[in-house]
């Protein structure tokens, strides 16, 4: 291990004194071209980062939206329920009310468009992790 170790020093001793030798104009075009790597990342991970917060937000916007709507939908099941079990009482055979009907409409309404705008995020979502992948 202590020869594989003198090897290693070795090697990088020459790779100095090769880096030493080297005319000067070479090795500012190294530190040129270094430095203009180390930008490209920096700008990369700058964007990576921005992208990052702005899904992070928007995750947040929607975990919330999504909170109230199914706060709502549960209250809307509930007032729907009471109302089906009040008209029973009143009449087994009676067909649920033109507002009941409209209550499990908009029920359905919301369950159905939360689910287009989830799949639309995650659309969009993919969409973003490509362009943080390419950037």
């Amino acid at each position: 291990e202590v020869q594989k170790l003198n090897q290693q020093l070795e090697e990088k001793n020459g790779e100095i004194q090769q880096m030493i030798n080297q005319p000067p104009y070479e090795k500012e075009r190294e530190i040129l071209r270094l430095q203009k790597s180390l930008a490209e990342k920096e700008k990369a991970q700058a964007t990576s980062d921005v992208l990052c917060r702005s899904l992070t937000d928007e995750t947040h916007q929607l975990q919330r939206k999504l909170a109230s709507t199914a706060e709502m939908c549960q209250h809307l099941a509930k007032c729907l329920e009471e109302k089906q079990r009040k008209e029973k009482g009143n009449s087994d055979d009676q067909i649920p009310t033109e507002r009941s009907n409209q209550v499990f409409l908009l029920l359905l309404y919301n369950e159905t468009s939360l689910q287009a705008l989830i799949c639309n995020l995650q659309d969009e979502n993919r969409m973003l992790k490509q362009k943080v992948a390419h950037v």
